[in-house]
């Protein structure tokens, strides 16, 4: 087994890395590993330094290759090795001395209120089963803030009707209980009558399923939301977190807590949860500089 390999299955066995993420850092690792190649550099760890890192950094930047994006990819390679270090495979870390270029502040883009209740309150989704499942995805990932992943790996068991709450599974299998509200519960309970009824003899334990009665993917899932707020907004990005920064931002617009909503996401850190608190403080000042007689 190669120390890529082993490294990847580390992160699945023991750190509980999602398989995204896991497929995101082999793709990296990958694309490093054909750099070295392609500029007949060392692939063996132990000869790696800073020098080849930085090298990858500048062609990635010649290629108009995002900060943000850079950073991730970088941060893969400090994961790796790191591990590589804890393997005792190498001595000495080449990231240490490796500095990364300035990510430029972007605030995240979300749905204004008003669209998404013309989406919800005016648009006819279909009272057959594919279309209560659409509009219940809708509703689930904006009521909720829940990642597209979470909501993909949603079980029959994890949404408590009686409580009126779900049961979240997050990274590193974290899981967290949000509530749901008592019209979104009858909502659910009307998309689990028409499931039942579609399924018929399939048996599965997914919340949410295609119209074949699969698990639901994330191409499927990105397609139903984008299909649908393109009917009620020309934000560039259509896909399923936008939503989940629309939940974050009309919380904290209409006054919840910053910590009751990091718990809402999943956060490890209040630092992830601040970056809404950006659009709120836009929000003000555009209402101050209305209201206020001075401004």
């Amino acid at each position: 087994m190669s120390h890529k390999e082993s490294f990847l299955q580390y992160l699945q066995t023991e750190k509980r890395y999602s398989p995204h993420t896991i497929r995101s850092y082999n793709n990296d690792l990958d694309q490093f590993n054909l750099f070295l190649n392609e500029n007949s550099m060392p692939e063996n760890p132990a000869e790696i330094t800073s020098f080849q890192i930085r090298a990858w950094i500048v062609s990635l930047m010649d290629r108009d290759i995002t900060a943000v994006t850079v950073h991730r990819k970088i941060s893969c390679l400090r994961v790796f090795f790191r591990w590589l270090r804890k393997e005792g495979i190498i001595k000495t870390d080449p990231l240490e001395k490796v500095v990364l270029p300035k990510r430029k502040k972007t605030l995240p883009v979300f749905v204004r209120e008003e669209s998404l209740d013309r989406l919800l309150d005016g648009s006819d989704f279909g009272d057959d089963f594919a279309g209560l499942r659409n509009r219940t995805i809708i509703e689930m990932l904006y009521l909720t803030g829940m990642r597209r992943a979470e909501l993909i790996g949603l079980r029959i068991a994890d949404v408590d009707l009686q409580e009126s709450t779900v049961k979240v599974t997050g990274k590193r299998n974290k899981q967290r209980i949000i509530p749901l509200t008592k019209p979104f519960t009858a909502r659910i309970e009307e998309y689990l009558g028409a499931r039942n009824g579609f399924t018929g003899e399939i048996k599965s334990d997914w919340f949410f399923i295609t119209d074949r009665g699969n698990k639901l993917y994330d191409k499927f899932v990105y397609n139903i939301v984008r299909n649908y707020l393109s009917m009620v907004t020309t934000i560039e990005k259509k896909g399923p977190h936008i939503l989940r920064h629309t939940f974050a931002t009309h919380m904290l617009n209409r006054g919840a807590d910053l910590n009751v909503i990091k718990e809402f996401l999943g956060h490890a850190n209040l630092s992830a949860t601040q970056v809404y608190t950006h659009n709120t403080f836009e929000k003000l000042k555009k209402i101050y500089k209305q209201a206020h007689p001075r401004a």
